[in-house]
């Protein structure tokens, strides 16, 4: 489903980021309203959706699999859930493009239903490690096949007997937690999953939302099987990941000045804000409140010089996706930044971890890449032509950079940009960003 059209950015250097805008839904909250909102009974209206790639692969998914959904049309998505039990045969294999949580949440959803199906992805999504969910659902009785490599196609083979278990996660992953808990919907009895460290709760918080009981002590979230969704009304906080980038923007750019509004704030996806305020960053919060269980804010950014940091490890799970601008923010931070315990950042949609770094080397930076982070220097920004490997995030973290280069930034390979932020040129452009598009 991904768009596979080359596409470049072109970005000026200089100039400064203000006004106040919102930038598109969160991508994991869309993601989850479908699933949820599917397998609910009753109609459950979504509003703020995201219609980017991803999520809109998520949605064909479960209208392949006979879930009446309406729109979206302007963030507006009506959903007619079936039931927990309710789900129908796909008469093709569900393509989920680009989108790793689709793939992984849903071979925990898919492990409890009655019939076979297959997942697939394009190129990216077919490269990425798919073990990490296969084997704990192996735990509980599914049989999810992959490659020999352990990557998709992903085949579930319906009328499994789940079983419950508790099961301790080696490595913090909201991922595999929500998958390991949709599966426990289905189980025999209950399951628990511990995490090392605490990882985003959408799921859970929408669980509850939709009337499910979750039961959640410290580190260890449990569900029981035998209750039901009940539909209800979603609103989509605006995406923190991707307000991310004009945090990052204002933050490094003289006389900028930008507040985002409607911004989630969930407590477990918040680590770039606490990152950046201990860079130095200006950073408020107003006008704080909860939609659907979820806490939004408008988030106001004023430019202010940055300093250099080590950054905290037990603030890289709440920052996970937010690692490519944070390092143009350290690029561009008095002094040295140090960055450890991300190794997951090596299996995102691009090694993140290298093409960063490589990228920020092409620009002049010096900028290290270590096994499970980076060490930054602080240092003049220059002009080249970089290279995204299809990395929306990747994409958009260079564009930024440019506020602060000594010449135009070229940025090849955007076209997955779409996948997350569809319109994020127009915005930037009108917020003050020298950003131009080529086919």
């Amino acid at each position: 489903m991904s768009t596979h059209s080359a596409m470049t950015f072109i970005v000026q250097p200089g100039g400064k980021l203000q006004g106040s805008l919102r930038v598109s839904g969160d991508k994991s909250i869309s993601h989850r309203s479908i699933m949820l909102g599917s397998i609910a009974e009753g109609v459950t209206e979504v509003s703020g959706f995201l219609e980017g790639e991803d999520s809109l692969a998520t949605l064909q998914a479960f209208r392949d699999m006979g879930v009446q959904i309406e729109g979206p049309h302007q963030g507006r998505v009506i959903i007619h859930g079936v039931g927990l039990h309710g789900l129908k045969t796909s008469a093709k294999p569900l393509d989920l493009g680009n989108s790793g949580t689709s793939m992984r949440l849903l071979a925990g959803l898919l492990s409890g239903q009655a019939f076979d199906v297959t997942m697939i992805g394009d190129a990216s999504l077919s490269k990425r490690p798919m073990r990490r969910v296969t084997e704990p659902l192996a735990l509980m009785g599914a049989k999810v096949e992959t490659t020999e490599a352990g990557t998709p196609p992903l085949h579930v083979h319906g009328g499994q007997s789940l079983r419950g278990i508790d099961y301790v996660m080696p490595v913090a992953s909201a991922q595999v937690k929500s998958c390991l808990l949709l599966a426990g919907l289905y189980a025999d009895g209950p399951t628990c999953v511990t995490e090392p460290a605490p990882t985003r709760d959408h799921t859970e918080r929408m669980l509850q939302g939709f009337g499910y009981p979750v039961r959640v002590q410290g580190a260890t979230a449990c569900v029981e099987p035998g209750g039901k969704l009940t539909a209800t009304a979603i609103d989509v906080p605006a995406d923190i990941s991707s307000a991310t980038f004009f945090m990052v923007g204002a933050a490094i750019a003289p006389d900028s000045d930008v507040t985002l509004q409607h911004v989630g704030i969930n407590p477990t996806r918040i680590g770039v804000i606490n990152i950046l305020r201990l860079m130095g960053a200006d950073i408020a919060l107003s006008n704080e409140r909860e939609v659907g269980g979820e806490p939004v804010a408008d988030i106001r950014v004023r430019y202010r010089p940055l300093k250099g940091i080590v950054i905290p490890e037990e603030q890289v799970p709440l920052a996970i996706d937010e690692f490519p601008a944070l390092f143009v923010a350290a690029a561009c931070a008095e002094g040295e930044t140090i960055l450890t315990g991300a190794h997951e950042l090596r299996v995102k949609e691009s090694d993140r971890i290298q093409v960063m770094a490589d990228g920020l080397q092409a620009l002049g930076v010096d900028a290290q890449p270590t096994e499970d982070g980076m060490v930054i220097q602080g240092g003049q920004i220059g002009s080249a032509t970089v290279q995204s490997h299809g990395d929306h995030r990747i994409a958009m973290s260079f564009a930024m950079a440019a506020l602060r280069a000594s010449g135009p930034i070229t940025i090849e390979d955007c076209a997955n940009v779409n996948t997350s932020f569809p319109g994020f040129v127009e915005l930037a452009a009108g917020t003050g960003l020298k950003i131009t598009q080529q086919q």
